[in-house]
């Protein structure tokens, strides 16, 4: 794999869609195993969760439902430090074990705000699941359960993470050329 052109940045290999793949079904594994008996709430943050909230549910073997929020903090390539609901909880999680499924925590900060609005709504339980997270950039304390890869904190694309909304259609992640 060569480097590719996203917008106007040059990005590089860096995961593999056969590792995401393996990540993904590694951690289905997991939460079927912890949410035997129950009936849980995925509730995937759009829009770069998408792909993954897919293929994650697809692996979970239990009686599940899924929806969606969205949430920014984004712009270009870089965090505002302020996060904007753009799309709001339209189910009842009231007593319901929700798993809130989101493609990247890096600050924490999108992910805190979720927690502490979720929490509002009295569900029975909540635990984050995350395809990437980038531990030193971590702003806030977070207990993330289910984490598919830690990475460095450098921008990337594909799989469903994008620059500007480009590059969330490309399988594997790159990484922004340095």
């Amino acid at each position: 794999m060569d480097s590719i052109l996203v917008k106007d940045k040059h990005f590089v290999p860096f995961i593999k869609a056969e590792k995401l793949k393996e990540e993904v079904k590694r951690v289905a594994a997991e939460i079927t195993r912890d949410y035997q008996g129950k009936r849980p709430l995925f509730l995937c943050i759009l829009n770069g969760s998408f792909i993954f909230a897919a293929d994650l549910i697809r692996e979970v073997d239990l009686p599940c439902e899924i929806s969606f929020v969205k949430m920014t903090s984004y712009q270009g390539t870089g965090t505002t430090g302020k996060v904007r609901e753009l799309i709001g909880l339209n189910v009842d999680i009231t007593d319901r074990h929700v798993i809130i499924v989101e493609d990247i925590v890096d600050t924490g900060i999108t992910m805190a705000h979720m927690l502490e609005t979720l929490k509002g709504h009295n569900p029975a339980s909540i635990d984050i699941c995350t395809l990437l997270t980038k531990p030193d950039k971590l702003q806030v304390q977070l207990d993330i359960r289910y984490c598919c890869l830690s990475i460095p904190n450098d921008f990337i694309v594909g799989y469903g993470l994008d620059y500007d909304g480009y590059g969330r259609n490309i399988r594997d992640i790159y990484v922004i050329e340095k």
